[in-house]
């Protein structure tokens, strides 16, 4: 028997974020296409069902589009059965809008619910502050079976009556679970839970920024459901990826110096044209260097769908070269080194003096 457990699609997400309004509308549809490309997966690998452990969607009010998506695919795939637990970004918009609730949507709520597959159970509940005190006790699982157990939150050594997004791992070992599917955090996990199970966190479908880099999709659980084993696999679906590439600029003078290097940085590390990528300065640059971090996102624009420039760098001032400068700039370097400011204060202040001096445009 083979399970799909995802989470956190956050469908109908804005992803206007560093974005244009046509790229945000864009990712927009390719998270609705993410989704409908997991489920034609389903349909060719006869899964039997997929588990959507929380945030199926982004916001309150769903629109039309998204919601229509959904409601067609669950329905167009009756052999499917999707279950649904909803996460602190859910609420009951996208369900009280349904004429009807397909016959294959399966739903969780604020008490233990429990779904069997002949020898393989799937248990879920959605916890909130009246029940966070509560659940852990009243979960009851039958040792002889598969178990799968599906909640939303953060994992933490104790329960909280405070954090109802909490979920206390200690509380859910040795429950007999098998699998624990979590939702909540957007990065691929899967650990140990005790001597007999596992969770697992999915993470996202698609990156929405660089806080969510990396590979991203869904699990296939496949169940042998007689010797109580199951193998897992990860299943990579993102239409796009975000990467976050770190280039030393040590030593440069000018911009061009660090386009130069970020073209030798981009050459060691091929991403397709599709990504979003995020280039971070970093390093030792003097501090009267020329950096112009707009002008190197121009001239990368067209190597990538999106990026943009970080200038991390620190600025060296070398006091020694304007000791004996009579100039106006010497002046006011020794002005700014005898202040009380701290080292790195006072290369911003000479910085801005400088570009000031040269009547250059001061961010």
């Amino acid at each position: 028997m083979k399970i799909i457990h995802c989470a956190d699609l956050h469908l109908d997400s804005k992803m206007t974020a560093n974005l244009s309004k046509e790229k945000a509308k864009e990712r927009k549809m390719e998270l609705l296409r993410s989704f409908s490309k997991m489920v034609e997966y389903a349909k060719k690998n006869n899964v039997t069902a997929i588990l959507i452990a929380g945030d199926m969607f982004d916001t309150r009010n769903v629109s039309a589009t998204a919601r229509n998506m959904v409601r067609d695919v669950i329905v167009s795939n009756p052999e499917i059965d999707f279950l649904y637990l909803k996460g602190n970004h859910d609420n009951d918009n996208f369900l009280s809008k349904l004429d009807e609730l397909p016959d294959n949507l399966c739903l969780f709520n604020d008490k233990w619910t429990t779904y069997a597959y002949g020898n393989v159970t799937i248990s879920g509940i959605e916890l909130n502050s009246e029940n966070i005190l509560t659940a852990y006790n009243s979960l009851v699982l039958d040792h002889g079976k598969y178990n799968i157990v599906t909640m939303h939150g953060q994992l933490a050594e104790y329960k909280s009556k405070d954090k109802v997004e909490t979920i206390s791992l200690d509380d859910l070992k040795n429950k007999n679970i098998d699998y624990l599917a979590l939702g909540h955090v957007h990065a691929y996990r899967m650990e140990r839970l005790d001597g007999r199970g596992v969770y697992c966190y999915p993470g996202c479908l698609e990156g929405r920024g660089f806080d969510e880099c990396g590979e991203k999709g869904f699990v296939v659980l496949d169940i042998d459901a007689t010797t109580r084993t199951a193998t897992s696999e990860f299943v990579s679906v993102a239409a796009r990826k975000f990467y976050v590439l770190p280039v030393d600029v040590t030593g440069i003078s000018t911009t061009q110096d660090a386009a130069n290097r970020i073209e030798e940085t981009i050459a060691k590390a091929p991403y397709a044209s599709k990504s979003l990528v995020k280039v971070v300065l970093q390093g030792e640059v003097d501090v009267e260097c020329e950096l112009e971090p707009d002008f190197l996102e121009e001239q990368f624009a067209e190597y990538f769908y999106f990026i943009k420039v970080y200038d991390e760098t620190k600025l060296m001032v070398n006091y020694k070269d304007y000791e004996k400068d009579a100039s106006l700039k010497g002046e006011f370097i020794r002005m700014v080194y005898a202040s009380e400011l701290t080292d790195e204060e006072k290369a911003q202040v000479i910085r801005t003096g400088i570009l000031a001096l040269q009547g250059e445009e001061i961010n």
